[in-house]
């Protein structure tokens, strides 16, 4: 197998100011190209900005939007094209009556490949996705998208390996959120990165602690290890909205293994070469090939108790550990086992 060059970014955006964030999109793929690297992924709907969105009517949502041939993807398609790299940016969709959170990875070759947010939560005006991303790149290796809280769910992950990524692109917007687990991430003070040049310390505490990086190295190695996969994780960074997102782009091998990482309370870039001949020995591929998919129907079945995504995200009220009929409907698909 052929070796990747790949990069991830951290930048904050401004919010709805997509000239100003293409600009700043295309300064970063020009330093990636003068760096060699092949692939480069920017954060989740870094071409708007975030969490702001939230607060807007759909109308202005709609005046916001674009279809995947608008101005902006086709814009970055031709940059792509022109500079000889992939490129993958976020964007607000627009097709038909629907809005997506979706992002578009640019190929040189002009291909563009989208991917609609599975579970979209930010605003009830915008629609979840409803199938996975896998695409074949110029590199000799297949690649696929999840967006944020896709990754979090870990069918999702395992599906998109089942259906041949071994490199997976993976926007968000995270870190700082206001998590309703008592050991989940909580907000940082806007203050705190408004003088992060006066006092950078504070900042790189945050950012490196169990509201950004501690937080990330609790699941996102694990979904590159347990899956044999390459992972490209890119977020915002800085102010977002009312919330501080704490950026730590960063990229792993196959084995969980970090290969290239920053915590910089800044715009940033990071980049690394990918050894694509880890991924056939690698624990995680050896593993899927021990699967025994006889036993999963499980994983398919709804038991009533499910939420929405905007639900799931938002809601106070604590899951049923004891679901009762539930559980005895579970047991037909193995045994259901109590105290001994």
């Amino acid at each position: 197998m052929t070796g990747l060059r790949a990069a991830s970014v951290q930048f904050e955006p401004r919010p709805d100011d997509k000239a100003a964030n293409l600009a700043r999109m295309t300064a970063f793929t020009d330093r990636a190209v003068t760096d060699g690297v092949q692939l480069i992924a920017f954060p989740e709907m870094g071409l708007l900005g975030y969490w702001h969105l939230r607060r807007q009517t759909v109308g202005r949502l709609r005046e916001l939007a674009e279809p995947l041939d608008g101005p902006s993807v086709t814009a970055v398609r031709d940059l792509a094209v022109a500079r000889g790299i992939g490129i993958g940016i976020g964007f607000l969709e627009a097709d038909g009556d629907q809005l997506f959170n979706s992002y578009a990875v640019c190929l040189p070759d002009g291909l563009v490949h989208r991917h609609r947010k599975l579970h979209a939560f930010e605003h009830e005006g915008i629609s979840s996705g409803d199938g996975y991303t896998v695409f074949d790149t110029p590199w000799g290796v297949r690649a696929g998208i999840l967006i944020c809280w896709d990754n979090n769910l870990i069918e999702n992950v395992r599906a998109t390996t089942l259906l041949g990524a071994s490199v997976l692109i993976a926007p968000h917007q995270t870190g700082g959120t206001r998590s309703r687990s008592p050991h989940g991430t909580t907000p940082i003070p806007l203050a705190l990165w408004e003088a992060r040049d006066r006092d950078p310390a504070r900042i790189e505490a945050e950012f490196r602690g169990p509201n950004g990086r501690e937080w990330l190295l609790r699941w996102l190695p694990s979904r590159a290890h347990d899956n044999g996969l390459f992972l490209i994780f890119s977020n915002g960074v800085g102010r977002d909205d009312d919330e501080v997102r704490t950026g730590n782009a960063m990229i792993l091998d196959p084995y969980g293994r970090i290969l290239t990482e920053t915590w910089a309370a800044a715009d940033a870039m990071v980049a690394a070469d990918l050894d694509l001949d880890l991924l056939p020995l690698s624990s995680g591929r050896r593993w899927l090939k021990g699967r025994r998919p006889e036993l999963y129907d499980i994983l398919t079945r709804r038991f009533g108790d499910e939420r929405d995504p905007r639900e799931a995200r938002f809601s106070a009220e604590p899951v049923r550990l004891d679901p009762g009929q539930d559980q005895q409907d579970r047991g037909q698909f193995g045994a259901v086992t109590g105290p001994n």
